[in-house]
């Protein structure tokens, strides 16, 4: 059962949600509390919902009467830390259901993830099948991957054995790590900043942006989350959405979730809007918000044009 306060007299709603095992999430919620169809957006790993800020801004000023969510996942951003036994997508596939049941318990609903925040709505779609098609009427999948992520592009160091090596001495000291991490920030921000945006020109503030929102992360999240990606498969989820409208972005350029994932996720379900952004990386939804924001319109369009026809149809019969 998730326990919501709020201020309700801002323009942006924050919101504290708190989850079915006690943990407190921090939940912004932006538009209209009476629009027609919510669109939650869901952020990827070592970032918050300032990821989001310039994609949101964009469908706020060209869909005035939308209604959008953004929360930050657990051990992330403003929501409160957890056991790391529950930093897992399976935990954050429950903890949507959270957001959802407090702050859109009716109405349809949009779903949109950014690389993690992807693979936490296909978990949700997975779980809650019956939900398909009467509360979830579309659904946005950027610069993620339903499977394999360990075996193209960036996504190969997860079979590293450093990588459990890192995992094991996160456990072991937690706190010496950080202090680690803070150094190691500055040492190994061209490799972060190679895996994000590639060998492209971006801009000094967009930088900025993910360099604090990585750099904010604990190392205890940032090192939990990785043994979740490894093995993830949630391709069986992917057929579902064929019974509504889907997106599936990417940028040409991703080293982390190369655009092989996307095509695959694409040809999968049917009748997709597939858009490739040339040129953008992992971090699209910071380097062409503009773009990815006329995408996801498009697919609330798609997905409210859909609720008109089931609603027409009812009333017809």
């Amino acid at each position: 059962m998730s326990d919501i306060s709020t201020n309700a007299h801002s323009a942006q709603r924050r919101v504290s949600v708190s989850t079915g095992d006690g943990v407190e999430l921090a939940v912004r919620e932006y538009g209209r509390r009476d629009a027609d169809l919510t669109i939650v957006l869901v952020h990827g790993h070592c970032l918050r919902t300032a990821s989001w800020a310039a994609v949101r801004a964009a469908l706020l000023r060209d869909y005035p009467g939308a209604r959008v969510v953004c929360y930050d996942h657990r051990g992330h951003g403003d929501s409160a830390t957890a056991s790391r036994q529950t930093y897992n997508l399976e935990q954050l596939g429950h903890d949507l259901h959270d957001v959802l049941d407090a702050v859109a318990p009716t109405g349809p609903v949009v779903l949109v993830g950014h690389s993690m925040g992807g693979m936490t709505v296909l978990t949700y779609v997975n779980r809650y099948r019956h939900e398909i098609g009467t509360r979830i009427v579309g659904v946005g999948l950027v610069a993620t991957a339903a499977s394999g992520l360990a075996d193209a592009g960036f996504g190969r160091l997860l079979r590293n054995p450093i990588i459990s090596v890192f995992q094991s001495a996160v456990r072991r000291a937690p706190r010496l790590m950080q202090q680690v991490k803070v150094l190691a920030c500055k040492v190994f921000a061209p490799v972060v900043r190679a895996a994000e945006f590639g060998d492209r020109k971006v801009s000094p503030q967009v930088l900025a942006l993910a360099e604090a929102m990585h750099n904010a992360t604990s190392i205890v999240t940032m090192a939990s989350f990785l043994g979740a990606f490894k093995d993830f498969d949630r391709t069986d989820a992917l057929a579902l959405l064929s019974e509504i409208p889907t997106l599936v972005l990417c940028g040409s350029a991703d080293l982390m979730t190369p655009p092989s994932h996307s095509v695959a996720m694409a040809a999968a379900v049917d009748y997709a809007d597939f858009v490739t952004i040339d040129g953008a990386g992992h971090s699209v939804i910071l380097e062409q918000p503009a773009r990815v924001a006329e995408a996801i319109a498009r697919l609330v369009g798609r997905a409210s044009s859909e609720q008109v026809q089931i609603a027409s149809l009812a009333l017809a019969a």
